[in-house]
């Protein structure tokens, strides 16, 4: 760069270039070449500082007088995956490539190393699964094979480089194989490798072992029903000590004895259909022992087409699914349909038509007898929660719903149909997914309550638990202003200088609280009001000639859609109007003195011409 005398120059172009190619197998040697072109005045030793990103993170960062840097990937691997993106830097000047996407396909096979393949029942043992050669976000997965049995998980462990050792547990005799595999996670998603190569495991049986697996048994040993005492017996044949016992239902413990029986004793209720299963535990050992029981269901509410349209003919059917024939009869079973917790009819089924006003929260109770106890199930409520995203609607504007149900198993469809139809579905199935739908604008606030949701996780059923919700209580609904009007009181022509000047700005329609504000259209602003009416009055005391010229006002609310009014001219005349008038004023009253002067002095004169021939005719 001359002494005295600015550099000029321009960036022209900024390429990126991927060699061999954008798709290579892992291990390639990978080239990224990044070259800019400048223009300038013979500014000597200009300066570039190359920037080399990666799913948009900086990897690479030289500063150098070179038009051309590289980047080796060697040996490149699935991690390398990604868009890049170079970025040149001349003084305050900077351009960017094009991305260019590198795809490094295949995954090294992982290699699993055992402390031992022989062991006995309950022992741990210390296992490593590594992928010396891959590099990134690496998550490894043990798994074991017994017999012929599906292959199961026995542990996940995030990796520490490219390796993961843990210590597992095999706590029954038999013949295992063990492998390992990993996934990586790259933006693009992730990726799993092959199986690792498979190890053999002789676990061998101990006899204490044997003799800890417990003896179960419940009374009544036929069907639990609702109302019964349930008497649970767990034992552990053998003399075997520091033995545990543990009684557990749906992953809840019960109860839990350090001897070798335990009894509980509980009443059969609502709720407590389920799996009991008696558990012990013996060092690093554990056996179990189940018993499976039913009582009577809780209802269902169906609903009936799976597609429903305003206009269509819909049916709701109450079913219950488990009962004991020889306790309840199906005939004797007593239903009923509710529409938000209000009674509709006492029967099995409910039929009617699709349409916004009956839409609701839908549920069904199923009552019987049996001796001494009485039953009344009630379905779980069949409406998905619909719900405008962040709470709040500026009709006019695109906006989302998410539907939602707290009921069911994944995975769910939610269908959305909308005012003027279908809108999507969303697959929900995983329990962090969220249905959300992206709806056109609407207009009227009365269009809201045309959305519905249905909710499905079978195939082969109808819909399990879904129709539609209102959402006029759950969302704040912002209608913009229309555009403003402003108007001067008093008209032109009616004011004096002096006087005042009331400037209205109003709108038709909007969401209060309104933001309204003045404007001249050389002074610039004048004032600013927020208002919950849909009218607001800026004064002007005392106008003057300099108020004259243009006058506008705007509205806004919520909805951030600024309105502006036509522009209203207040012209000088008026003001210049009362001026004219004191001049007016002013010169009759100067005339009048003037008058008035003439006369006394021509009374005068007329008394002295009197006086004068009154004294000559005496003479």
């Amino acid at each position: 760069e001359r002494e005295g005398k600015r550099a000029v120059y321009i960036i022209d172009n900024v390429g990126l270039w991927i060699l061999p190619a954008n798709t290579v197998p892992s291990g390639t040697s990978v080239t990224l070449q990044c070259q800019v072109t400048v223009s300038h005045d013979n500014t000597a030793h200009l300066s570039h500082t190359f920037q080399l990103r990666r799913d948009e993170v900086l990897i690479y960062s030289i500063t150098t007088t070179e038009d051309k840097v590289t980047f080796e990937l060697n040996p490149s691997r699935a991690a390398d995956s990604g868009s890049y993106e170079c970025q040149v830097t001349v003084k305050e000047k900077s351009q960017k490539s094009h991305s260019q996407k590198l795809e490094v396909t295949g995954l090294q096979t992982p290699v699993l190393n055992l402390e031992t393949n022989t062991l006995y029942e309950g022992n741990d043992f210390k296992a490593t699964c590594r992928a010396p050669e891959e590099k990134g976000s690496l998550v490894f997965r043990f798994l074991r094979r017994y017999r012929n049995e599906e292959p199961q998980t026995m542990k996940t462990v995030p990796a520490t480089g490219n390796s993961s050792e843990t210590t597992l547990v095999l706590g029954q005799a038999g013949d295992y194989s063990l492998y390992c595999e990993y996934d990586i996670t790259l933006v693009s998603g992730t990726r799993r490798s092959n199986h690792s190569n498979e190890e053999h495991v002789i676990v061998k049986g101990d006899s204490k072992v044997l003799t800890i697996k417990p003896v179960m048994n419940v009374l009544p040993s036929s069907n639990v029903y609702e109302g019964d005492l349930v008497e649970v017996v767990c034992r552990v044949e053998g003399a075997v000590k520091d033995v545990h016992i543990y009684l557990t239902k749906n992953k809840r413990i019960l109860n839990e004895t350090s001897s070798s029986i335990l009894r509980h004793v509980f009443r059969a209720q609502e709720g407590d259909s389920g799996e009991l299963v008696c558990k012990t535990e013996w060092r690093n050992v554990q056996k179990q022992n189940y018993y499976p029981f039913t009582l009577f269901s809780k209802p269902r509410l169906v609903l009936e087409p799976l597609e429903l349209f305003e206009g269509d003919r819909m049916t709701l059917t109450c079913t219950v699914t488990v009962y004991v024939p020889e306790r309840i009869s199906q005939g004797t079973l007593q239903y009923t349909v509710y529409k938000n917790n209000v009674k509709i009819t006492p029967s099995q089924s409910y039929i009617t038509m699709a349409h916004p006003s009956n839409n609701g929260n839908y549920t069904c109770k199923a009552a019987a007898n049996f001796r001494s106890h009485s039953f009344i199930k009630e379905s779980q409520t069949v409406v998905p929660v619909l719900s405008v995203v962040n709470g709040t609607l500026i009709l006019g504007k695109p906006f989302q719903l998410h539907c939602h149900s707290d009921n069911g198993t994944l995975p769910i469809k939610y269908t959305l149909q909308g005012p003027k139809g279908f809108v999507g579905f969303v697959m929900v199935t995983r329990p962090e997914q969220k249905a959300i739908f992206n709806c056109p604008p609407i207009y009227k606030s009365s269009d809201l309550n045309k959305f519905i949701c249905h909710a499905n996780n079978s195939p082969q059923r109808p819909v399990e638990f879904g129709l539609v919700s209102q959402l006029f209580q759950t969302t704040k609904i912002i209608e913009p202003v229309s555009q403003p009007v402003l108007t001067i009181h008093p008209h032109m022509g009616d004011a004096s200088e002096g006087q005042d000047l009331t400037l209205n700005c109003s709108v038709q329609s909007g969401t209060p609280p309104i933001t309204f504000s003045w404007y001249h259209t050389e002074r610039g602003a004048l004032t600013t009001q927020t208002s919950k009416k849909l009218e607001q009055s800026f004064h002007i005391r005392n106008i003057k000639e300099s108020h004259k010229g243009g006058y506008y006002c705007r509205s806004d609310n919520d909805a951030s859609h600024t309105k502006q009014s036509n522009t209203v001219t207040v012209k000088g005349g008026f003001l210049t109007w009362a001026g004219w008038k004191k001049g007016l004023v002013a010169f009759f009253c100067i005339l009048l003195v003037l008058v008035l002067i003439i006369v006394v002095a021509f009374r005068k004169r007329l008394r002295q011409f009197k006086r004068k021939q009154t004294v000559e005719l005496s003479v």
